[in-house]
This record gives structure tokens, C-alpha cells and sequence, in this order.
């Protein structure tokens, strides 16, 4: 059913119609009432898609996040679609699954959709891909990464400082031979967590072992947990920084179906994130605390000030927002050297 179906129902011109869905004040309520009942007669939903680009205005905003699979992207996924939802703005969702072609691909998306904005955790180098949504009026805000050397605004976590944490607790509970384990290294969460691992090792006496994976999943912990349960009881690590908890779980399965001793006793395990099961796993798991869904509501509220800047023709100003992690200790770092 159209607007013009409606209008023949009700009796009444085109432009009546469009008053009502879109500026009902401006008709008598005879009228309305008639014209609403012609609606829901013929079942009439407007076509909102339509409208908004006619208008030139959408009402939603673009989200690319690096794994919907991690809990942590989860959150923050959670926090950006419930402060939007407060200005009623919808959100579309695209997995990166951390590859620049599914990057790019759900780029190429969100600009055939209008979006109104964009957030993005990037894995490439999109900057330039940026600048073309921002001339035609797109702003973007980048969601859980510090940028430093271009024009946009950013909600990040001082990963550098959380790599610091997570070490420095376990050279502190006595632990020598520590390993990080994360990757691809080119991803900068991981790079900074690793950063300030290396940082924490610095004059300790404690030495840091760098095992690089893949990926950021249970698998990539399962595989490096069981290569470490392989080697001689003297040639493992006595603790291990994972790059996130999905990994660190992943660890502490491989490494408890070898002994469940292992873990803390042999090897405490650190994780980062804290998400939901850091606390459930076997042995609860420590953790590096971020704030997820409050980076998520954070980088809506930057895009929404940078958007009514350029409704209202001001110079957009922008803001780099820089949460600090914290230290969750459970006992999955409680065991004795």
C-alpha cells in the first residue's frame, strides 16, 4: 500500500497524508482521525528509508566492530546501541572478524546506506576512506583505539598501562618467566598490551617471552596452551599475559586437561578485558577491567556533539577519551611458585 491508497481511502489530497505522518499538528483532528483510520484499514506502513534519504537526514548510525563474537565487542555493541536508542537512532552492525576486506566491505555498505555516522574499530588503514565520509558530511568516532596522528574523535583504553598491570601484578606474586601470548601483532591493542608487558619486565629480573597467534580466540589459547603442556616441566613459563580472556580460556582449558594443578601452581594466567566469564571459568580467571559498554556509550556521545556541529555550521571540535584499566586479581594468579 502507498500514500496515495491512503489518501483515496481517507478522501483526502496527497500532501494531507504527509501532514499527518509527519507533521500532525498542522491537521484538524477530523481529519487525522480519518486519515488514521484509512492506515490501519489498509495495513499502510510508511517507508522510512525513503523518506530519510529524500530528507537527506538518516537515522542510523554505522558500528564495525573487530569480533561480535568476543563478549567484550558484545558490550561495547550494547552501550552504543542503548545511548543511541536515546536520541532514537538505530544502529547497523558489521563483524570485521579483524580482516580488512570485511572492513571494507561493510564501509562500502554503511556509505550506499547514508548512515548518519560512523563508529569503527579498525584493522587497516581506513583513514583515507574516512575523509571521503567526512566530506560528504559522515563523521566517524574511533571506537576502542587511540588515534594520534588524525582528525577524529576516539574512545580507547590505555592498553599500554593494562599491559603494565597485568606484568607487574605477576612479577609481584613472585613469577620469572613470563610469556605474552596475542596476536596478529599488527592489531594496536595488541601491540600496546604488549608494549606495556615489555615495560613491566623492564629491570624486574623477570624475562618475557613473546608467542604470537593468529587470532584473538578459545582456539588460539587452546593451540598455545597445548605447546606449552608439551614441554619439559623446566622449560615452560611460570606465568602467562594473555592478550584477552577468550584466549586466556582458552589456555587454562588446554593446559587443566594436561593437570589441573598447572594452573595457578605451575603457571599463573592473567587474561584482559574482564568479560562475563572471567569469573565463571574453573579456576576464575584475573583479569585487566575495561569499561565496555560505557566506551560504547561514550563514542556515541562524541558523535552526536560532532553531528550537531555540523547541523549547526560550528567547527567540529575532537575529543580523545582515554579510560584507565583495572586490576581484577582471582585466582587464577593466587597460586604459590
Amino acid at each position: 500500500m502507498s500514500i496515495r491508497d491512503v489518501a483515496e481511502r481517507a478522501g483526502v489530497a496527497l500532501g494531507t497524508v504527509s501532514n499527518v505522518l509527519n507533521r500532525p499538528d498542522k491537521v484538524a483532528e477530523a481529519t487525522r482521525k480519518r486519515v488514521q483510520d484509512a492506515i490501519d484499514e489498509l495495513g499502510f506502513v510508511r517507508n522510512d528509508a525513503a523518506r530519510q534519504l529524500r530528507a537527506g537526514l538518516s537515522r542510523t548510525l554505522g558500528l564495525v566492530v573487530l569480533d561480535v563474537g568476543n563478549p567484550f565487542f558484545t558490550a561495547v555493541s550494547r552501550g552504543v546501541e542503548d545511548r543511541a536508542a536515546q536520541d532514537g537512532l538505530s544502529v547497523l552492525l558489521g563483524n570485521s572478524d579483524e580482516t580488512e576486506s570485511r572492513e571494507a566491505a561493510h564501509l562500502d555498505l554503511f556509505e550506499q546506506q547514508r548512515v548518519r555516522g560512523l563508529l569503527i574499530s579498525p584493522v587497516g588503514d581506513v583513514y583515507e576512506r574516512l575523509r571521503r565520509l567526512g566530506r560528504r558530511g559522515t563523521p566517524t568516532v574511533l571506537v576502542d583505539r587511540l588515534v594520534e596522528d588524525h582528525p577524529y574523535s576516539s574512545v580507547s583504553v590505555d592498553d599500554v598501562a593494562g599491559g603494565r598491570l597485568a606484568v607487574e601484578h605477576l612479577v609481584q606474586t613472585g613469577r620469572r618467566r613470563i610469556a605474552f601470548v596475542g596476536g596478529p601483532a599488527g592489531l594496536r591493542q595488541v601491540a600496546d598490551r604488549r608494549t606495556g608487558a615489555e615495560q613491566a619486565v623492564a629491570g624486574s629480573g623477570a624475562s618475557l617471552e613473546i608467542i604470537e597467534t593468529d587470532g584473538l580466540v578459545v582456539g588460539d589459547g587452546h593451540a598455545v596452551g597445548a605447546a606449552l603442556a608439551a614441554r619439559a616441566a623446566g622449560e615452560r613459563p611460570d606465568a602467562v599475559f594473555a592478550a584477552n580472556d577468550l584466549v586466556a580460556i582458552g589456555l587454562m582449558q588446554s593446559l587443566a586437561m594436561l593437570d589441573h594443578r598447572l594452573v595457578p601452581g605451575d603457571i599463573a594466567l592473567i587474561g584482559y578485558d574482564d568479560i562475563d566469564f572471567a569469573a565463571a571459568t574453573v579456576i576464575p580467571l584475573s583479569s585487566i577491567r575495561q569499561p565496555a559498554e560505557l566506551i560504547g556509550r561514550t563514542a556515541v556521545e562524541l558523535l552526536l556533539r560532532e553531528l550537531e556541529a555540523i547541523g549547526s555550521g560550528q567547527e567540529v571540535e575532537h575529543e580523545q577519551v582515554v579510560f584507565q584499566p583495572e586490576l581484577v586479581i582471582r585466582a587464577s594468579t593466587a597460586g604459590q611458585v
